[in-house]
């Protein structure tokens, strides 16, 4: 009998390292405990331990070097599945399912939650001329790949936009990546391992979530205020060792809202005495009417690493980011950026949005694109009050309105519902690490011009709602 025990023990700890290696708790070249320790933690004998060591060595796990240890292989490290890292959702509240639906849909469809401008209110005109020139530019530009760090018309470009915002930073703090997106993803490569823990906004854009859950982080989400995170809570999470913080600064994703000088400070200061990096994405920032406080610039960039895009105001078709950084870590993502795509982005794209940067015409389209959106979200915040949805605030600028419906009414269910009749909706939850904003939806009042939106809406609310228990019907009965 005893020796059955100790087989059950020995499988016991052979199937506890295979869980860590599948998820990526342990990864190749990884060190395992040593004999000592782990028969301590698991509360066995070193002789099981050596017994499950040797097992798991003979499988080709793991492979022992002589006077050092044991180590991973990573010979048989399975396929990692997004699908199994964290509790199954729902279609209409998953991430994915929201941004195929965006992504994929023809123009048949209404995209009244989608985050991006419709293709007409971007500066065409611009863009077109930057396509011409560029066919007329060298061969080599057209085919070769892009520097490691990116073209440097832009990145002059944008180090001057970083000084007038008062950040003092060099060629070498900056890198230019494929999009904001892949900026979050080497960012991640770099500075997680598997298990860290990550703190969000809550609610937060769901492709942060989708990123960090990619890269097998413990998400802790932060209750987000009017003013930016609750800041108690926010130190009340530091106590969970956190690695990094990601978060908008300005117009915020989905909330619309900006962070106080006040809170902007608070955050600093805790992070700082944890040790904690913070991650800006400023993607929004230039539709704001006037700078609000900036984490990257209260901090110089020494624990705040900025990030942002021309994605939403220029072209999704030419994207194109950056990474602004202390030039230790820009030194450690470029080499990751080779590593993972070999080179920067398209020279081509870098050249084109230098040009529309560089030629004036920015700064108009960025002018008319901020009174579009005034007048658009005036327009969608009366017409989406008549059917009862109210915004949670009014946005200092932007195209998102982040609007609690009414009482009862669940925003997946009413997605499921506006998605027979081809329009795509954003419910809550999607943005929530805590899943408590069933109640809530994310407009982009400038995909809100055609009034169609509304009649679908207000008739998928109908059939949204949940009937009334028997008893609230007769006390209705009974008062009339």
């Amino acid at each position: 009998m005893s020796g059955v025990k100790a087989t059950m023990r020995t499988d016991a700890l052979m199937d506890a390292v295979r869980a860590k290696i599948a998820n990526r708790a342990l990864v190749e070249g990884d060190r395992l405990p040593s004999v000592r320790s782990f028969a301590e933690t698991m509360g066995v004998s070193p002789s099981t331990v050596v017994e499950a060591y040797d097992r798991l060595e003979a499988e080709g796990v793991i492979r022992a070097r002589r006077g050092s240890g044991f180590y991973v292989t990573g010979a048989n490290l399975p396929p990692m599945a997004l699908a199994e890292m964290g509790a199954p959702r729902e279609r209409d509240v998953d991430p994915f399912w929201v941004s195929r639906q965006s992504l994929d849909a023809d123009g048949s469809f209404l995209m009244p939650g989608c985050g991006w401008l419709p293709a007409d209110w971007m500066p065409h005109a611009a863009l077109r001329k930057g396509l011409r020139a560029l066919s007329r530019a060298d061969d080599a530009l057209l085919a070769d790949y892009g520097s490691t760090r990116g073209a440097l018309a832009l990145r002059r470009l944008l180090l001057a936009r970083l000084a007038d915002e008062g950040i003092a930073a060099t060629p070498e703090q900056l890198l230019l990546t494929t999009s904001g997106t892949q900026a979050i993803d080497l960012i991640c490569r770099l500075l997680l391992r598997p298990g860290d823990t990550v703190l969000v906004d809550d609610p937060c854009y769901f492709n942060f979530q989708a990123l960090l859950r990619a890269h097998q982080a413990r998400i802790v989400g932060v209750p987000f205020t009017p003013t930016g995170p609750d800041v108690a809570a926010f130190t009340q999470a530091l106590a969970q060792n956190p690695r990094l913080y990601i978060t908008n600064s300005a117009l915020h994703n989905p909330t619309g809202a900006t962070i106080s000088p006040q809170t902007a400070h608070r955050v600093l200061g805790a992070a700082a005495a944890q040790g904690m990096t913070i991650v800006e994405d400023e993607v929004f920032a230039d539709f704001e009417p006037s700078p609000s406080p900036r984490l990257a610039v209260l901090d110089g960039l020494q624990r705040v690493i900025r990030i942002g895009s021309f994605s939403k105001t220029l072209s999704a078709s030419v994207r194109c980011g950056y990474i602004a950084a202390r030039r230790d870590w820009i030194d450690g993502l470029v080499d990751l950026q080779v590593a993972t795509q070999f080179g920067g982005p398209s020279p081509v794209a870098t050249e084109l949005i230098a040009g529309v940067l560089a030629g004036g015409s920015y700064r108009k389209h960025m002018d008319e694109v901020r009174q579009r959106l005034t007048r658009a979200r005036k327009d969608a915040t009366e017409r989406l009050a008549a059917l009862g949805i109210k915004p949670w605030l009014a946005p200092r600028g932007g195209f998102y309105l982040w609007c609690r419906l009414p009482d009862g009414l669940d925003s997946a269910v009413l997605a499921r519902r506006c998605m027979e009749q081809k329009v795509v909706l954003a419910p809550g939850n999607v943005f929530s690490v805590s899943q408590t904003a069933g109640s809530f939806a994310r407009f982009n009042v400038a995909q809100l011009g055609d009034r169609r939106v509304f009649g679908i809406l207000k008739e998928a609310m109908k059939d949204s709602m949940p009937p009334r228990p028997a008893t609230a019907r007769r006390k209705q009965s009974a008062a009339l």
